[in-house]
């Protein structure tokens, strides 16, 4: 939008409760219209958001109320939301603004409150906004829009220097016929970019028909953006991510790009839209050069500028959507418990950093070696390392995947050949570690360690549970996405932010042992009250039962409502404590077991879950008094008590010995980690320096419409090596088996 538009004084007159109801009304209809949801969903759900619930808790415990929506359907609701109650002050502002100039029409008003897009608003406010200084205001202040209405008249007769010549005036500046008839045009051009209608039909034509062509700014310069020297692709067809690349090659000046738009069509509509018939022919042909000069100098800027933003708002969210999909793949990783872990941050010139963590994450030493270029001080890495893993029985060391990580593998696993133990390793990525480690946060933690040092806490911790370590570390900085760099920096991070609460959320937390980082995304709870309770913890000892959290400062009722079904206390004397159920849902449990004739100490039992699992569960529902979809959840719950979702999960792949690129061949079967999707494909770590590429195409026999139907972050695949490059040290893959003929 216009900075021009955004300085206005907002200032709309107050509602009366009516007018909001009726608002209210037509902005849940067109929410549901938007979306394909039913209206009564859609209302519930609205209803639910304005009294400060929070998302994850709707989603889990209003399901009869909004009829079981989803997490990603509240999500667009809530956004929806936003953007339609900014539409409708907007309409407001705009009324406002043009019956202050005594020309709001009804039919003006009728089109302005039936706009569903700020776009349209915009359109229609155009001809009343004001504007800066332009060739048509000039020509007004010389008393020039007389004549621009009588080209627009299109009389059957007359000449325009002719009738121009009636407007000379010295006095105003206007010196000759052709200037006055100039200033008329220019009059009547604006005229014609002001058109709503116009517009519209332009912005969607351009849209539609044309392309965008790029080409190098500077011949025979190398860059990444090689294949756009010279690239010509239709607007309608461009994927997201060209948009963005074409996007930052320009904005790095080694691309230009433009679009090209089959000018005349537009020409004709325009005249068509303009011209009528038995206009005398002089006038017909000044109107036509206003139309020409109309589009050129100020229609097709500005619509170019809007399509080509447009193009970019949509790339950005897909981007987006394709780094919140990867994030929650990476933070739902399952946890790799009961392991003493050595975390190595890898180094070449300052040495790898050492830390070794128990199996609760509780940091018990660090320390440095240098077995890697230019030190190549192998012998005493060897003794610093082996001392470390024999002094506290180290049974997995975790490599960043980060500078020397391959040097730092290889040393690694000759140094396990040496050992024969049956010691294994892994890489982990270790993005964003280098960004937590120089946080407070870190400081706080680890007050006497050094950066290096406290990455390689990270390093180690993030396997043993990664959602615990990663939403320490801002979620951008975890690269998992593409071109997360060229997107709205505040909508990545506040999609992302939903992202990490909908995990933490999902899997639950024990508030015993959480990180108060952990706790500020559990629904309801804010970095305040998760301090709060943290000091509360350490200050009284560990929660005994849910209810205690109620003497923790700050933390309201409306607070304690939302964020305690997410709470877990593993160590309660109530078993329901432990388990995703809400309080307000114990009353439903205890008439539960009654009509089952169990007890509350049989949880987790065989017997207990034979009897859940066969249960009734409508007419148990209609007998105890609760909804269908909270009974299901509830039962789901007292089955499996305590169980983490993320351990459904397969576990990652551990090594024991160094794969090179050049051991490839075309055809080897490899397993492997996916550690990115995106657009085209997905990198998978087969164990060498740089991950490979599944190309969209070989990811499966059948047709793949995108990369995330078919894999995630973090999942475990079989791949064959299709193609091997050892000069780019690139490596094809393939999860298409090869045939016993190949």
């Amino acid at each position: 939008m216009d900075k021009s538009i955004m300085q206005e004084e907002n200032v709309a007159a107050a509602l009366t409760p009516e007018q909001k109801a009726a608002e209210q009304e037509r902005i849940v209809k067109g929410i549901a219209a938007e979306l394909g949801l039913p209206h009564s969903k859609v209302k519930s759900a609205v209803g639910l958001l304005d009294e400060g619930n929070t998302i994850p808790f709707i989603a889990r415990y209003r399901k009869e109320m909004t009829g079981e929506l989803d997490e990603n359907e509240l999500r667009s609701i809530e956004e929806r939301l936003a953007y339609r109650r900014n539409l409708e002050e907007r309409k407001r502002e705009v009324l406002r603004l043009i019956g202050e100039q005594g020309k709001l029409t009804p039919e003006l008003e009728q089109a302005v409150v039936a706009a569903v897009k700020l776009q349209e608003v915009e359109d229609l406010y155009r001809p009343y906004r004001q504007k800066r200084k332009t060739r048509a205001s000039v020509a007004r202040e010389r008393g020039l829009e007389p004549l621009a209405n009588w080209l627009l008249s299109q009389p059957r007769q007359g000449e325009p220097l002719t009738e121009a010549r009636r407007y000379i005036n010295e006095e105003l500046g206007v010196t000759t016929a052709e200037e006055a008839l100039q200033g008329a045009m220019d009059i009547v051009a604006e005229g014609l970019a002001d058109d709503a209608r116009i517009r519209a039909w332009v912005r969607k034509f351009t849209a539609d028909q044309g392309s965008i062509r790029s080409e190098v700014r500077q011949a025979g310069a190398e860059s990444v953006y090689e294949m756009y020297y010279d690239y010509r692709e239709p607007l309608r067809k461009l994927p997201p991510h060209r948009t963005l690349a074409m996007n930052r090659g320009e904005r790095e000046e080694v691309l230009r790009v433009a679009l090209d738009i089959p000018a005349e069509r537009i020409h004709d509509y325009i005249s068509r839209h303009t011209l009528r018939q038995g206009t005398a022919q002089a006038i017909k042909d000044t109107l036509n050069a206003v139309i020409e000069d109309a589009y050129k100098r100020l229609i097709a800027p500005s619509i170019e500028r809007e399509v080509r933003a447009e193009m970019t708002e949509k790339a950005e969210e897909h981007a987006i959507g394709i780094f919140s999909a990867n994030l929650r793949s990476l933070l739902l990783q399952p946890p790799v418990r009961g392991h003493v872990v050595l975390g190595v941050d890898p180094a070449f010139r300052t040495g790898c950093k050492l830390a070794v963590v128990d199996a609760t994450g509780k940091l018990l030493e660090v320390a440095v070696s240098y077995p890697t270029p230019p030190n190549n001080k192998v012998a005493e890495a060897e003794r610093i390392i082996g001392g470390l893993l024999d002094k506290y029985k180290v049974t997995l060391i975790v490599i960043g995947n980060g500078t020397a990580s391959r040097e730092t593998e290889s040393f690694i696993a000759d140094l396990i050949r040496k050992r024969g133990d049956g010691l294994k390793y892994i890489i982990v990525n270790e993005a964003g570690a280098s960004v937590y480690s120089a946080s407070k946060l870190a400081q706080e933690e680890f007050p006497s360690l050094d950066v290096a040092e406290r990455s390689a806490v990270s390093i180690a911790r993030r396997l043993q549970d990664p959602l615990a370590e990663l939403v320490k570390i801002e979620p951008k900085a975890i690269g998992v996405g593409q071109y997360q760099h060229d997107v709205s920096q505040k909508r990545l991070g506040e999609t992302l932010g939903g992202v990490v609460e909908s995990a933490v959320n999902h899997v639950g937390v024990d508030v015993n042992t959480a990180s108060a980082s952990l706790l500020s995304y559990v629904a309801g709870i804010n970095a305040t009250t998760a301090k709060n309770i943290v000091k509360h913890r350490d200050e009284t000892g560990s929660f005994a039962s849910r209810k205690e959290l109620q003497k923790v400062p700050r933390l309201g009722a409306k607070t304690y409502e939302q964020c305690i079904g997410f709470i877990r206390i593993p160590e309660a004397a109530n078993p329901l404590d432990r388990t995703p159920i809400h309080p307000e849902s114990y009353g439903f449990v205890d008439k539960l077991f009654r009509e089952l004739k169990i007890g509350l100490e049989s949880i987790g039992s065989d017997s207990a879950r034979e009897q859940l699992a066969s249960a009734d569960i409508a007419a148990l529902a209609a007998a105890i008094g609760v909804g269908e979809p909270t009974l299901r959840d509830i039962v789901e719950s007292l089955m499996r008590p305590g169980r983490d979702p993320r351990e459904e999960l397969a576990a990652p792949v551990f090594h024991q010995d160094v794969l090179a690129i050049e051991d490839l061949q075309p055809g080897m079967e490899l397993q492997g980690t996916v550690r990115n999707v995106i657009d085209f494909g997905a990198f998978v770590d087969i164990g060498i320096k740089n991950d490979g590429l599944v190309h969209i195409s070989q990811l499966s026999n059948r047709f793949v419409k995108h990369p995330m139907d078919v894999v995630s972050v973090g999942d475990v695949v079989t791949v064959w090596v299709l193609n091997v490059d050892l000069k780019k040290g690139r490596v094809g893959l393939t999860m298409r088996q090869p045939s016993a003929s190949q």
